[in-house]
């Protein structure tokens, strides 16, 4: 008896170690024109993801523009709350857990940290129309039982001119949705956003430059890597909350460490093994480490049959190098 309770008690151990251990080895699932099938989902399944970000969207009309505009029969299906429950439900269905993540797309593609409203009214209003974006998407998660909610992604001026929206914004949610809550702050504004002790992680979307060469090494990025690594650390620490890059990954591109969170059309040279080596560097460099619960790699299409391929140099892993090294990382891990 003696043997078979000290046998339990290593068992039990040694779950609870898995159990706190465990990644998110995530994907960001991109919003599509129509509902997602089986079919599509399978490649999600081949690279060993056990997670996904599902990402509707809203819509500004400019950077002061105060009314955001979202769930309307304009926008794709996988952008709409119908949409993105739908494709929740497919990749649940296949065992994949959930990050909810609501973003805002200013027309032109510009920079959502730099959202700034003209006055006070007009602040007021844009508080107003965000709230109830975010809360319309915190009920949904709620409903289908999200494992995480992100009530915002890289909003650095909406967030240091209006802290006290922000807390007033997360007790709103956490009346609405159970689970846990992170924020997704750009790489260099993480160190700024004020209210990381009222979530549940610190989210980064980490678009660090590693390094100024046309093809660096490994080493040369996880040298690029170390001073970040040390300041997300100590803020994790200092926190006491754990770290995830609500989005990461590179460019299969030239370049590709230098200024990773290009989103432009530049005629770059394609360099996929730049992508792959940089994508092995981010693992390498994280997912050993106690204050990091894991990340979700920028971005991946429902169309993977067409999606990515040889001649392609912007984000998406998928029919190249890197889709390799995800999938056998997050196999193995």
């Amino acid at each position: 008896m003696k043997r078979l309770g000290l046998l339990f008690l290593c068992l039990l151990q040694f779950s609870c170690k898995s159990q706190i251990e465990e990644k998110i080895n995530g994907i960001s699932f991109v919003g599509s024109r129509e509902k997602v099938t089986q079919e599509q989902v399978d490649p999600v399944v081949k690279i060993n993801a056990n997670y996904a970000a599902v990402m509707p969207f809203g819509f500004l009309r400019s950077l002061s523009e105060p009314n955001v505009v979202f769930n309307t029969d304009r926008q794709w299906y996988g952008e709409t709350f119908e949409g993105a429950k739908q494709y929740v439900r497919m990749l649940q269905g296949n065992n994949i857990k959930i990050m909810v993540k609501p973003q805002i797309w200013v027309w032109r593609g510009e920079f959502t940290g730099d959202i700034s409203m003209e006055n006070e009214s007009t602040w007021k209003t844009f508080e107003a129309t965000y709230t109830d974006f975010i809360l319309t998407y915190a009920r949904l998660a709620q409903e289908v039982d999200a494992e995480l909610y992100c009530i915002g992604t890289e909003l650095e001026e909406f967030v240091k001119q209006r802290p006290g929206y922000w807390n007033g914004l997360i007790a709103k949610v956490r009346k609405v949705y159970s689970g846990k809550l992170t924020y997704a702050a750009n790489w260099d504004e993480y160190t700024r956003t004020p209210f990381w002790e009222q979530l549940d992680y610190i989210g980064v979307d980490a678009y660090f430059p590693l390094s100024d060469e046309k093809n660096p090494s490994q080493e040369q990025m996880k040298s690029g890597w170390q001073k970040w690594k040390m300041k997300l650390a100590e803020l994790s620490e200092e926190k006491n909350r754990s770290v995830i890059f609500t989005e990461f990954g590179y460019r299969s591109m030239d370049y590709t460490a230098k200024k990773p969170w290009l989103v432009d059309r530049n005629q770059m040279d394609v360099n996929l093994q730049a992508q792959a080596n940089a994508t092995q560097v981010t693992f390498d460099e994280f997912w050993n480490e106690d204050w990091f619960a894991g990340g979700f790699v920028w971005k991946w299409f429902i169309h993977h049959e067409r999606s990515g391929g040889s001649g392609d140099n912007r984000f998406t892993p998928q029919n190249k190098p890197s889709e390799e090294v995800i999938r056998e990382f997050y196999g193995s891990y």
